[in-house]
């Protein structure tokens, strides 16, 4: 992966480099980046970033209470675009995480409303909080829900965007893709990427017209939309040999048939959402469901025979099997003032103590204030969590974020 990340800079830095390079036109400000635009604004780029300084709070039953100063993210990005070639890129960086590259792509609209993309970046095929950039939230993070069935949310593939229509609009979506998420080809060459493609898409419905310009991408209803607006959407994908529990890694485990040969089994997502926004009011709903399949004549390792052949509901051990549901609702008012509610439940496909996925219900508060839209502004949340069994531990954060 860092053999194609270099070379992804080199590639863009000769382009740059090809075109003229006298400086036209420059803009900074709070939010905006470091912009240039050059050749009578047909070429242009952009540096931009983010800080999420945040404290957390957290205290289970039983438990001492634990208390967490950190940077929750740091990114760095570099974007641009070519308008006559019809060319986009992104390079997006968290210096906050292990591994920290994000995005790394390059679009082509190839007819007007139409995109094509390679490279790594977040996929469509979650539900609808994971298609929210991490500057867009509406809570100091995101729902368990979101971060139970998900990673990062990036992938390495193609992907192919569309929208249709004006006042009724649809935007399908298709992905192809690794499958194993983010850096998916490991660090070095024995670490290779395992099992076969995802196969995936989305389909978004906007059956009252598109959301006001700039509100769009996430939850808040900052523009205070004068006539409703609704979005619903669906989203499914099928992981063709997954070894990692959502599908967005690799090696986590690995499995065998009964000639000691590795065998995967395949991992299935349904999502479907809606979201309403009217006059700085908005209401949420996430739904998810997955399962697993290709599971006949699978061995838990190579050596134990008939020993270490998977035990029926035994992969709920390693995948996350279940389903969920993710409700919310928000105000925030012209002064931007924010108020948030937030309620999730969590059910395993198998009663299995050991599973992946725990039975939990969720309930949260969220107070914000926007200084300037997503570009400034302070949140904190409030959050009970209440597992099978009656263990619940309660969690609260702070978040201050700052868009250069």
């Amino acid at each position: 992966m860092k053999i194609k990340t270099i070379f992804f800079f080199l590639l863009v830095a000769t382009a740059a480099i090809a075109q003229p390079t006298q400086t036209e036109r420059t803009e900074t400000g709070l939010g905006n980046g470091l912009n240039f635009a050059l050749n009578e604004d047909q070429y242009r780029f952009k540096v931009s970033g983010f800080l999420q300084p945040s404290y957390q709070f957290v205290k289970a039953d039983q438990e001492e209470a634990r208390h967490l100063f950190r940077s929750r993210r740091s990114y760095l990005n570099f974007s641009g675009n070519a308008v006559k070639e019809h060319i986009t890129f992104l390079v997006q960086a968290d210096f906050s995480a292990a591994t920290p590259l994000l995005d790394a792509w390059i679009g082509y609209e190839f007819v007007p409303g139409w995109t094509v993309s390679a490279g790594q970046r977040r996929t469509f095929t979650n539900n609808r909080e994971m298609t929210f950039d991490e500057d867009n939230l509406q809570f100091a993070d995101r729902g368990l829900l979101s971060t139970t069935f998900s990673g990062n949310g990036r992938e390495f593939g193609l992907f192919l965007q569309g929208s249709l229509g004006k006042s009724f609009l649809l935007k399908p979506q298709l992905a192809l893709t690794s499958g194993d998420g983010a850096n998916s080809f490991g660090v070095n060459a024995s670490d290779v990427d395992l099992g076969g493609f995802k196969y995936g898409g989305r389909l978004d419905i906007l059956p009252l017209g598109d959301f006001s310009t700039g509100n769009g991408g996430f939850a808040a209803d900052l523009k205070h939309e004068t006539r409703l607006r609704m979005l619903v959407g669906v989203a499914g994908s099928i992981n063709i040999g997954a070894s990692q529990a959502t599908g967005e890694g690799h090696g986590a485990f690995i499995f065998y048939d009964r000639f000691r040969n590795q065998k995967l089994p395949d991992y299935r997502k349904i999502s479907a959402d809606i979201l309403l926004k009217y006059r700085g009011f908005h209401v949420m709903a996430d739904f998810v469901t997955s399962s697993a399949a290709n599971l006949e004549g699978i061995y838990t390792d190579s050596i134990s025979g008939l020993a270490g052949i998977l035990k029926p509901g035994q992969i709920s051990q390693f995948l996350v099997l279940g389903n969920a549901w993710n409700a919310e609702i928000g105000y925030v008012n012209q002064s931007g003032y924010a108020l948030n509610l937030r309620f999730e439940n969590l059910q395993p496909e198998f009663e299995n103590p050991n599973s992946v996925l725990r039975q939990t219900s969720v309930q949260t508060v969220g107070l914000g204030r926007y200084f300037k839209d997503q570009k400034l502004k302070l949140q904190a949340s409030v959050s009970q969590l209440e597992y099978s069994g009656g263990t619940k531990q309660q969690q609260a954060e702070v978040v201050m974020q700052v868009v250069f």
